[in-house]
């Protein structure tokens, strides 16, 4: 079974997802791929994963680090996933290209190159906006492009963080 919870946010309204115990899902009204990751039959209820994911929402909507991740369950393929485990390594107030992100993959895999086309689809498909921060993902010249919530909801996003800084290399761990 699979819950949803509606969070009204500054930048509009926002549904959340979970499986009961974990989020699954976190999407602006009529983002692209909205609900990718919900079974038609769903019910909107209460749940402690959504008192906790709507903490992490206040503080980033305050324009404060949230300081912690709520529990998340990720489907889709292990390249998807491991595309948002990089994403999760962006820190709060910079900017990555989607070259780097393909340079850091390539480099975990062993392999000498992955497609940043490739990457920007994975990062398209995040189903957990925000809390994987695909909208610090920028192109190779900085400019802003693509995000499944628009490029209005990207630019105000980068703001409430004050993004301006020029991108910066993802911290190895």
């Amino acid at each position: 079974m699979d819950y949803t919870y509606l969070y009204p946010s500054p930048l509009g309204e926002i549904t959340l997802a979970s499986n009961g115990t974990q989020l699954t899902g976190l999407w602006f009204k009529n983002q692209k791929y909205f609900g990718s990751t919900l079974c038609k039959d769903h019910v909107q209820q209460g749940l402690p994963i959504f008192k906790e994911a709507c903490r992490w929402l206040r503080f980033y909507f305050k324009g404060d680090i949230p300081g912690f991740t709520p529990p998340m369950s990720l489907g889709g393929t292990p390249f998807y996933k491991a595309i948002w485990e990089i994403l999760l390594t962006v820190p709060y107030g910079h900017t990555v290209t989607y070259g780097e992100i393909a340079k850091r993959y390539a480099q975990q895999q062993g392999i000498p190159s992955m497609s940043p086309q490739a990457v920007g689809n994975a990062v398209g498909h995040n189903p957990i906006s925000l809390i994987i921060p695909c909208h610090r993902v920028v192109g190779s010249n900085g400019s802003l492009t693509g995000y499944a919530g628009g490029i209005e909801k990207k630019t105000k996003l980068l703001a409430l963080e004050r993004v301006g800084l020029p991108p910066c290399p993802i911290p190895t761990r």
